[in-house]
């Protein structure tokens, strides 16, 4: 009997792992797959998060990047220098989850990967986890199994308020890494282009945060890829994958139970950095399983809670900058991204040192004025 399960081995479950361990909460977390595993996944992570753990993430970063490159259909180029700011970390996904899991086994936490779960059952006051290697009991459990798990719908959460966006990436080897994260505009539509340096490489990846409209990823892809940086993306692997962008408000607690990472569907839907709000989420689910354990009654309930306004309130203003930025990306590269001052905001926002709700109403009024003729 475990005080609480994890269901995921990724950011969420590695950071709820970590907190509710160190609380002196006995922790299983299960991972379908044998860590490290490869995650598709441009890996840029604010330093920000540094102030959520007691250790060092030092040998879980590649590289550390203080400069930011736009460009508009790759002409046009903007460069920003962050100055007086932490760099912004580049990690790669198999390397930083594995080191997060290993922190939270350091506190007493066991891991069971190469363990797919199969099924869950609530008996009374306990969860039954039924995997390929047996069943599990434990008093608490955290559904942190990403976008494509079955944990969200096993816990009855059928009508979840989620945004699925769709992405490409290919991780290019390369020996000539140029320091510098790379966003590309107007070549794809309502999203962009990412180009993210690692130590031995870039994580080049294109996605669509809003609207539907049907769109050859790969070819895109390629002319940025040939276009920008010389570099052919169909020699190396391509990884297609979904994104559980924030869309709303919702309930993500229920009998002694909680989602967290992008199974609560916590990414950003601007910028659709996901690893910052997943390991927030986690932190906060690992809070309320510790307090539910002490006897508080309503402790999930503000888990939710503490989501939608510590976490969601950002993200309405998020999505609302997303709708007016990607519907009309030309009016907005030049009112928005072509401004020093405005880029080098943004640069802070990615950095986790501004909010959305610090910037986006006058950013809005901004883009609005530009689309409708105002100043």
């Amino acid at each position: 009997m475990f005080d609480c399960i994890i269901v995921g081995a990724g950011p969420a479950g590695g950071s709820a792992a970590y907190h509710l361990a160190k609380q002196g909460r006995s922790v299983l977390i299960l991972e379908k797959d044998s860590l490290p595993r490869y995650k598709p996944c441009g890996g840029g992570v604010s330093p920000a998060i540094a102030q959520w753990f007691d250790f060092d993430f030092s040998p879980a970063i590649s590289c550390r990047v203080d400069t930011l490159r736009y460009t508009l259909n790759l002409e046009d180029p903007v460069d920003v220098k962050l100055e007086n700011q932490e760099p912004i970390w580049m990690v790669k996904r198999d390397v930083f989850d594995h080191f997060l899991v290993q922190q939270a086994q350091k506190q007493g936490a066991e891991l069971r990967d190469n363990t797919e779960v199969k099924s869950i059952e609530f008996k009374v006051d306990r969860w039954v986890v039924n995997t390929a290697n047996g069943s599990i009991e434990g008093k608490y459990l955290i559904g942190a199994d990403g976008a494509k798990g079955n944990m969200a719908k096993w816990l009855g959460f059928k009508d979840r308020k989620r945004r699925l966006a769709g992405a490409l990436e290919v991780d290019a080897a390369s020996d000539n890494v140029v320091n510098t994260i790379n966003f590309e505009f107007g070549l794809v539509k309502n999203g962009y282009i990412w180009n993210f340096p690692k130590a031995d490489g870039y994580s080049i990846g294109i996605g669509t945060f809003r609207g539907g409209e049907a769109q050859d990823f790969k070819k895109i892809l390629d002319v940025y890829g040939k276009g920008a940086f010389g570099i052919d993306i169909n020699n190396f692997k391509q990884y297609g994958h979904p994104l559980c962008l924030w869309d709303g408000d919702q309930k993500l607690h229920t009998q002694n139970a909680v989602l967290a990472g992008e199974a609560a569907c916590v990414v950003d839907p601007m910028t659709a950095e996901g690893i910052r709000p997943s390991i927030f989420s986690g932190i906060k689910a690992a809070e309320a399983i510790h307090s539910a354990l002490g006897g508080t009654s309503n402790a999930l309930e503000k888990y939710t809670e503490t989501m939608m306004t510590e976490w969601g309130a950002d993200m309405k203003w998020a999505q609302r900058l997303a709708t007016a930025f990607y519907q009309f990306p030309k009016v907005s590269y030049k009112a928005a991204v072509k401004r020093p001052s405005a880029s080098m905001t943004m640069a802070r926002v990615l950095a986790g040192e501004l909010s959305y709700s610090d910037i986006a109403g006058r950013a809005i009024k901004k883009l609005s004025g530009s689309l409708f003729g105002g100043k």
